[in-house]
């Protein structure tokens, strides 16, 4: 009927996974919080509070896509070389 999983082969959490989720979950949550920029103050050089936040989140988005890339990186190798195999 019912078979125990394998020892191993489940998600792992590690703390740098965690990280890697808040980092890739971070800008879908601050979009979605709506409230939180909808108005038009302050402004900056002019460009109303809405618009100068979204562009922001554009490249705060990068840079946090690419530091998760990073530590994904760096998780695989972990394993990899925890797992005896070398590393790519």
């Amino acid at each position: 009927m019912s078979q125990a999983p394998e020892a191993g082969r489940g998600a792992t959490v590690t703390p740098m996974r965690v990280v890697i989720a808040l980092c890739l979950i971070a800008p879908f949550v601050a979009m979605l919080w709506v409230g939180s920029y909808a108005k038009t103050d302050p402004a900056f050089i002019g460009i109303p509070f809405f618009y100068w936040y979204q562009m922001a989140w554009v490249l705060i988005s990068t840079v946090l896509t690419m530091i998760a890339y990073k530590l994904w990186q760096r998780d695989q190798r972990a394993r990899s070389t925890a797992k005896g195999g070398a590393s790519e």
